[in-house]
Formats: C-alpha cells, sequence, structure tokens
C-alpha cells in the first residue's frame, strides 16, 4: 500500500487515529456509579430510619415479644434459682429467668431465643450485662435486620420496574404504621416477616433476574424454623415456583429436600439438645394449636374478623391504595396477591386470631400501594402527604403512648434491685395481680428478686378446669385469704391495674399496704386492663 500511494506522489505518512472515548462506556459506567451511589444512599437512609423507630417505639405490644424471646433468652444465660422450700403450693416460684407452660410442653422452639441468648452471654463475658443493654440491643439488632430488608425489598422492585415505581413502592413500604410499630420488636412474627422480604429478594419472580432458589428456599426454612405458621404464607409461592420450573426433579432433588433436611435436623438438634428430651416442636406445635385446639384459650374471633376489621387494621391508611394498585398491576404479581388472600383465608379458619398472625403479607402489599402510587398523576402529591401524615399519628401513639405501662413499671421495680443488696432490710418480693403475662419479667429486672404471677395454664384435658388467673379475678379478696394465711407470707409489693383497687381495698388496707405508684398505661382500658397501674408497698 505504501509502494502504491509513493508510486501516484503520496507522502507516506504514519496514519495517527484519533483517540476517541465510547460515549456507550461512558454512560454504563456512569449508569453503575449512579447506582452504587443510590443503593449506599437507601442503606444508610434505611439504618438511620430503623434505628429512629427502634428508639421511638417504647409500648408492648403482646406477652410473646417477651416471653417467646428475650425471657427465654435471659433463663438462657443467668441462672440464680431461688429455694423452693418457701414458695406457696398455689403461687409459682419464679427462678431468676422463667419459662412459660409452652416450653415444657415442647411447642416452641429455641433457635430464634439462642440467637438473643448468644447475645446475652457476650455481654456477659465481657461484663457488660447492664439491664439497659438485655433490653435494647437485641431490638437494634432487630432494626437493622429490619433494614437490611428494608434495602433488599428496594432492590427487587427496582429490577422488576421502572425508578419512579421502586421509589413510591419504598416509600409506602417505610410510611407504614405497622410495620413501623412491629419491626424493632422481639416477637417471632417480626423475624418471621424480615426472613419473607429476605426470601422474596431471591424469589424467581417472572421478570427478576437475581433470583436463587436456594437461596430464598434457605431463608423460608430458616423462618418455618422461627414461627412454623410462616409456610402458610409460603405455601402458594413454593407450589407456583414449582410449576413454572422447568426441572422439577432436580428443584426438588437438590434444592427443596437438602435444605428442608438439613434445616430440620439443626433445628431438631437444638430443641432436642436444649428440651433434654427428642422434641419436634413443629409437630408439637401442629398438634396443641390445630388438633386440639389450645389457642382458643387465649381468645376467639368470627370467620369474618381479617376481612372486616384485621386486615384493614394492619395495612390502615394504604387500604384504598393497595385496592387500585391490584387493578394496576402487572400479570407477575398476581402470584402475591394469591399469598395475601390465601394467608388471610387459613388463618379465618382458626379460632384464634390477632393483627400480628397476617403482618408477614404487609410486605406483599405495599407492591400494590407503589404501583398506585406511581399511577396517580395529578393527585400523587396529594395521596403521598395523606399517607405519610395518617400513617405518622397513629404509628407515634402506639409506639410512644398506648400499652407503655407495662413497660414502665418493670423501670420502677428494677430500683428494687438496690434495696435488695441491702442485709438489714426485708428481701422483695413482688406479686404482680395481672391478667397473665402482661409484663416482661427477669430480662427487664436483671436481678435476682423475688417475683411471682397468677398463672393460665390452658386446660389439657382437666374436668371442670380453671385456671389460676380466672380463680383470682372471680373472687379475689377469697383466693387473697386463702393463698396468704400468715402475715410472714405476704408479698412486700403487689402490682395490678387499677380496675382491680377497689375490689382488693380492704385487703390492703387490712394488711398495711400503701400506693407508691401510678402510673400511665393507656388511654382505653378494657376489661381486666385499666388505664393506669399501681405499685402497693407493705409496711
Amino acid at each position: 500500500m505504501e509502494k502504491i500511494r509513493a508510486r501516484f506522489g503520496y507522502n507516506v505518512e504514519a496514519v495517527k487515529l484519533r483517540k476517541r472515548k465510547s460515549q456507550l462506556y461512558d454512560k454504563e459506567d456512569a449508569s453503575h456509579l449512579n447506582n452504587g451511589v443510590l443503593r449506599a444512599n437507601v442503606a444508610l437512609f434505611s439504618v438511620a430510619f430503623r434505628l429512629v423507630n427502634c428508639f421511638l417505639v417504647q409500648t408492648s405490644f403482646v406477652p410473646d415479644e417477651y416471653w417467646q424471646s428475650l425471657e427465654v433468652s435471659h433463663n438462657m444465660v443467668f441462672k440464680y434459682p431461688f429455694g423452693e422450700s418457701n414458695c406457696d403450693y398455689i403461687l409459682q416460684c419464679f427462678t431468676y429467668g422463667h419459662l412459660t407452660w409452652e416450653w415444657k410442653a415442647g411447642i416452641r422452639g429455641f433457635s430464634y431465643p439462642l440467637f438473643f441468648a448468644f447475645i446475652y452471654k457476650i455481654l456477659h463475658f465481657i461484663s457488660y450485662d447492664s439491664v439497659y443493654l438485655l433490653i435494647w440491643l437485641p431490638r437494634i439488632i432487630q432494626a437493622l435486620l429490619a433494614a437490611f430488608a428494608d434495602v433488599k425489598f428496594y432492590l427487587l422492585i427496582q429490577t422488576l420496574e421502572p425508578p419512579e415505581v421502586a421509589k413510591w413502592t419504598f416509600f409506602s413500604h417505610l410510611c407504614s404504621w405497622f410495620t413501623w410499630y412491629c419491626c424493632t420488636r422481639t416477637m417471632t412474627n417480626t423475624m418471621e416477616t424480615t426472613l419473607t422480604s429476605l426470601a422474596l429478594f431471591y424469589y424467581p419472580l417472572p421478570g427478576s433476574k437475581i433470583h436463587s432458589s436456594k437461596k430464598y428456599l434457605t431463608l423460608v426454612a430458616l423462618a418455618v424454623i422461627v414461627r412454623p405458621t410462616a409456610l402458610i404464607v409460603w405455601l402458594p409461592l413454593l407450589a407456583y415456583h414449582f410449576w413454572q420450573e422447568d426441572d422439577k426433579l432436580r428443584l426438588i432433588t437438590h434444592d427443596c429436600m437438602p435444605i428442608g433436611a438439613l434445616t430440620l435436623v439443626i433445628s431438631t438438634s437444638i430443641d432436642s439438645l436444649l428440651y433434654e428430651k427428642w422434641t419436634l416442636v413443629q409437630l408439637n406445635f401442629l398438634k396443641f394449636n390445630v388438633f386440639h385446639g389450645l389457642a382458643e384459650f387465649y381468645g376467639s374471633h368470627p370467620w369474618h374478623w381479617y376481612f372486616t376489621q384485621g386486615f384493614a387494621v394492619v395495612i390502615g391508611p394504604h387500604l384504598p391504595l393497595f385496592l387500585h394498585g391490584c387493578t394496576l398491576a402487572a400479570k407477575r404479581y398476581r402470584i402475591l396477591l394469591v399469598a395475601i388472600v390465601w394467608t388471610i383465608m387459613v388463618y379465618s379458619l382458626l379460632a384464634h386470631k390477632e393483627f400480628r398472625f397476617i403482618y408477614p403479607v404487609l410486605p406483599f402489599c405495599m407492591v400494590f400501594c407503589g404501583i398506585s402510587l406511581a399511577n396517580l398523576k395529578t393527585w400523587r402529591r396529594a395521596a403521598a402527604y395523606g399517607l405519610l401524615v395518617t400513617n405518622l399519628v397513629p404509628a407515634l401513639y402506639t409506639g410512644l403512648i398506648h400499652q407503655r405501662g407495662t413497660l414502665d413499671v418493670m423501670s420502677h421495680l428494677q430500683t428494687l434491685c438496690d434495696i435488695s443488696s441491702i442485709s438489714n432490710r426485708p428481701q422483695p418480693d413482688v406479686l404482680f395481680l395481672m391478667p397473665c403475662h402482661s409484663t416482661p419479667f427477669y430480662s427487664h429486672i436483671h436481678c435476682p428478686i423475688r417475683m411471682r404471677s397468677l398463672e393460665c395454664l390452658p386446660d389439657l384435658g382437666q374436668e371442670d378446669y380453671v385456671d389460676e388467673a380466672q380463680r383470682f379475678f372471680d373472687y379475689p379478696l377469697h383466693w387473697l385469704k386463702i393463698s396468704f394465711p400468715y402475715k410472714s407470707s405476704l408479698p412486700t409489693h403487689l402490682v395490678f391495674f387499677d380496675v382491680l383497687e377497689k375490689e382488693v381495698s380492704l385487703f390492703l388496707e387490712g394488711n398495711n399496704f400503701v400506693r407508691r405508684a401510678k402510673i400511665f398505661h393507656t388511654h382505653f382500658p378494657e376489661g381486666r386492663v385499666g388505664g393506669n397501674i399501681f405499685i402497693y408497698e407493705r409496711h
């Protein structure tokens, strides 16, 4: 080529190509960078948001957030038993950590409390086991797990939908008053919901590019270990995955069976070791709560309760957006809607119903709410402000005011720990005359003072059985007279709701009990639960 150019008189020079940067690569690099920054910002915001969430929830919800987690963990790590020789045969004598009847019947698994027990053991080992850390550190960890699930939830929607839809779905999720109320509590339902959100991230929804059968099945298995009823939520999703899977045999033999068998063996080994006998918790749970119907002992509702009340309360102000989003959502989200309806229908067949039971389907609902908000062009800003305000009020009220007395009373009683170290003063002996498990126990006191409460074992087949709490509330004065025939057997402190004060006033006056504290509990007293809690001390 150079010879030809020379023949025609062209100057032979080296060809110089102008360096040009590819705009395509520039855009891709910028896109990756922007996505990375966005994800980091979402993660930091989620962590900060859930930590604030954690410290702004200072109320109690249900007894299980203590009696199925922190109390069990405290019992596992801190054991300073009292002598049982002085215990009245009617009242149960507690050790420095107490297990309810469910843990003696083998219907609760130790895997979830073991998680907090490990934290408690570390704190104890480094001599930092203060009552404040025992209360707040498990909740902070639960808040961080919730933040991690929030981020994964956002990233899932980001891969399936345009950025606008992902943004409004995340906004809807963070606005939920019920999620705010529950996600930092140490309940099995909270961990079940967190694991469900994480599993959804890896679930093979149509169009998802981040799915992993092994990862999502592992998370589902962990959710079932924490709370066996998690299987209810996932049954339609598992069935849908199996139906859509091309290699069904491989899915069963390489994923489902190994993961299911391994998690069952590990959980059964943990439970059998701690129960000190061979125990299959999942079978016992099914037998007691479904076949024997013992859950009805703790209350029952009509079959339509979730449809007429429960679901509307849990989803709250999001309900119109949810219904609107159901009409707009793509076909791939139908399986989530099926899971929501299925879960509510199955729980409706059970007599015992609670708001928290359907909490795991709330993240599914937020997908439809986000789609609705993203499609509201004219009214979007007004709807967003309305959603924020209408959720903020119940979130702050239920988190800071409603049912806070049962936690505040434990802070008052914790001061008795200082008295117990003084040898020349009567050792504290606290009796709780309240509905069963109204308050937490040693996990919120963390010192070996004597505390007793009314028992409420369910009817396990005894003829004409009436639990101790019922016998007390039927005839309070008679029960007290029989239980404490001598002055020397009386407790030093009584704790009860204000609605009981009039009925036991003769006993209080006759035994020199004086009111030492009045603690606000709720603006909505109901039945045996009063608006205030009283602490009486004997002189």
